[in-house]
């Protein structure tokens, strides 16, 4: 974070001192919610939570070196009380973002943002300094933290906006205004707490509409490919850049293909070019995340061969997302169990396939969670692709979402010993120990309240005698 007095940071966010002997004394560290990450001249911003009350760790954080607390009461160590912490938190970065004037760049979509979001961190880093949302830190507090982790130094600020209902990432964008804003898809995630996809498409384009007319550099970055996504660029005054394999892209893949190991490899075209891309990642799903990110670059001035490079380099950065690792014994650990909806379960199937070719394919999936009236219909539906993709076998782990995924699995080809069901993770793991052998590959998804990536780790840990090398 930029150095700002106490008396500072008081005025920005409308709180009161309490116990600062010296109100010049400056924050120069970080700005955290964990007291664990509180050190040197770092901001501890106290939240309370259901299983925690951050004021509780005030003295603990001071002791580390924290300057002053963030807080909504009076601690006994230096505070700063105002009445809503949230609010003072995206006040304060607010303030600093202005300060800073950094190109801020902002993504959305139902699927793919964080795979995106490190894609695009990774690109423009090769360009300047970036800062981009670790994980998904994509909410009312995650997404100030990160972005009061800039300095002086941060050329572009990457950050990634989630949205549970409308008028999240509107607010979001008050928070921290983007100059360029892309919108990666309008899918099936979250479905049952917006009622629609029409309804989703309204809160994703919040982000277009806060972007600034063309004329003051403000960029919409849209998928060709999806209709809802394209429509809005009726809503913005923003340059409009469109990326997809659509012709009518303006950064679009040609001859996508995948290797012999599932990773993709296409021709990248941009206005200023073309150079051949091929990833370090798995599934033909990230070519639309790369396009997005190669539009971004190139909104900023890259080169084709810059972005195919960077591109062709670029790793994974957050864990869980098509986490490949093989054990000694051959068997590949496909851990892809930090989320899921449909449309990247269906995805995540077609990478196993292409992964798996001339192998023993395993698909361990469970509940797709937040689909609302669409759930039976949803997992029925990618049991039913397991089946058309030939996947080798199928273990449906968990409760009656998991039973409709096997049972579109019997239905579609009259499975038997092909499909099964179990009750829960360790039943899973039970079974996957009895039964794999060398070669084989293995798939762990579901959403992030199951918890499957117990059964990938275990898988890693029991598998095989030796170390385990990650790919």
């Amino acid at each position: 974070m930029i150095t700002l007095s106490l008396a500072e940071i008081a005025e920005v966010v409308g709180g009161r001192m309490h116990d600062i002997p010296d109100a010049s004394a400056e924050v120069t560290g970080p700005v955290v919610r964990d007291s664990r990450e509180a050190g040197p001249g770092s901001l501890f911003v106290a939240f309370v939570g259901e299983r925690a009350d951050g004021h509780d760790f005030a003295a603990q954080v001071v002791e580390a070196g924290a300057v002053a607390v963030l807080g909504s009461r009076p601690v006994g160590v230096p505070a700063i009380v105002v009445d809503d912490v949230q609010a003072a938190l995206g006040a304060l970065a607010r303030h600093v973002v202005r300060r800073l004037g950094t190109t801020l760049v902002a993504l959305t979509g139902s699927a793919g943002k964080t795979s995106t979001k490190d894609l695009i961190a990774q690109v423009l880093r090769r360009k300047a300094p970036t800062v981009f949302t670790p994980g998904s830190m994509n909410n009312e507090v995650g997404l100030p933290l990160t972005a009061l982790t800039a300095t002086d130094e941060t050329k572009f600020l990457v950050l990634e906006m989630g949205a549970r209902g409308i008028g999240h990432i509107r607010y979001l964008c008050e928070l921290t205004p983007p100059r360029i804003g892309a919108v990666l898809n309008v899918g099936s995630a979250h479905i049952g707490e917006f009622g629609g996809r029409e309804q989703i498409a309204q809160a994703k384009g919040e982000l277009v509409e806060a972007l600034p007319p063309a004329e003051q550099g403000g960029a919409a970055i849209l998928n060709a490919d999806d209709p809802l996504v394209r429509a809005m660029a009726s809503r913005t005054k923003a340059k409009v850049i469109l990326f997809g394999e659509s012709d009518e892209a303006d950064v679009r893949a040609e001859n996508v293909r995948l290797t012999d190991t599932g990773q993709p490899s296409f021709s990248l075209h941009t206005p200023s070019g073309a150079s051949d891309v091929t990833m370090r990642l798995y599934g033909e799903h990230h070519v639309s995340n790369a396009l997005a990110a190669a539009a971004v670059a190139h909104e900023l001035g890259m080169s084709a061969d810059e972005i195919a490079t960077a591109l062709s380099e670029a790793g994974s950065l957050s864990r869980w997302r098509m986490e490949v690792t093989e054990r000694p014994d051959g068997v590949t650990v496909v851990n892809d169990a930090y989320n899921a909806n449909p449309e990247s379960t269906k995805a995540a199937l077609r990478a196993l396939v292409a992964m798996g070719k001339g192998r023993r394919t395993w698909a361990v999936l469970g509940k797709m969670a937040e689909l609302g009236d669409e759930a039976l219909a949803e997992h029925d539906a990618v049991g039913r692709l397991a089946v058309r993709l030939n996947v080798s076998k199928l273990v449906a782990v968990g409760g009656r979402e998991a039973q409709w995924l096997q049972l579109g699995a019997y239905n579609e080809g009259s499975w038997g010993e092909e499909s099964v069901h179990v009750s829960d993770a360790q039943a899973a793991v039970d079974l996957l120990r009895s039964e794999l052998r060398p070669g084989d590959v293995v798939l762990v998804k579901a959403s992030r309240s199951v918890g499957l990536e117990s059964v990938a780790t275990a898988l890693l840990e029991t598998g095989a005698e030796g170390e385990v090398a990650a790919r």
